[in-house]
């Protein structure tokens, strides 16, 4: 029986299955009885490379992603509904809502902002990578109190080119606004890209926050 869920969200243009190797990273023995989903976004055409049709969870505007790059929240929010089914069918199994974790890199880590505020219940936790906020203020009245206690990771490269560090800068302090406190981590010389430093981190913030709730 798994203990906890871990939802993993890759960007744009990837395959769930080509981030498979990241659970390979977590070797403690608190992730032994954890479930892994690696989901692919379906193909959808994508307005900044110009129409194109590539894995994408929701339709983004421009790249560099900048802190005020236009929101598409329709698609969003269709993206959103399909993670909470995924949350939801977990739950259903009997995993406890403390113990599902949502992480997603760039496109997928805005998604997983998205996902855990507006999910009813709070979560595990949401971890964010390179990612941004991808919707706008008035969202902000939908996230009940309960999902504004779900624990948000946000890392990000100084160096990134595509998803500018001020985007994910501009981050917790849009969610302090809401009530929402948020561990910001900056990685300097880090392009838009993961690095093992911040799986390494991503584990052991992972790890305190599952002990607390598994009996």
């Amino acid at each position: 029986m798994a203990r906890n869920f871990i939802l993993w969200l890759h960007g744009l243009g990837d395959s769930g299955p080509a981030n498979e190797p990241i659970k390979t990273l977590f070797t403690s023995p608190e992730f032994k009885l954890t479930k892994w989903s690696f989901p692919s976004a379906p193909n959808n055409p994508v307005t900044c490379n110009y129409g194109a049709v590539m894995p994408s969870w929701f339709d983004i505007h421009e790249i560099p992603v900048t802190a005020s790059s236009p929101k598409d929240e329709s698609s969003l929010l269709k993206a959103v509904r399909n993670v909470h089914a995924m949350i939801d069918k977990e739950v259903a199994a009997g995993i406890d809502p403390n113990n599902v974790f949502v992480c997603g890199f760039s496109q997928g880590g805005a998604l997983t902002l998205a996902s855990v505020l507006l999910y009813p219940r709070k979560l595990g936790g949401g971890a964010i990578f390179s990612g941004w906020v991808p919707f706008n203020a008035s969202l902000i009245d939908q996230f009940t109190s309960d999902a504004k206690k779900t624990p948000i990771l946000w890392s990000h490269g100084m160096a990134d080119r595509t998803v500018l560090f001020e985007a994910g800068q501009a981050g917790p302090p849009f969610l302090e606004q809401a009530g929402i406190s948020c561990e910001f981590k900056a990685y300097p010389g880090l392009g838009h890209s993961i690095s093992n430093e911040e799986l390494r981190n991503l584990e052991s913030w992972i790890k305190t926050r599952m002990s607390c709730s598994s009996s």
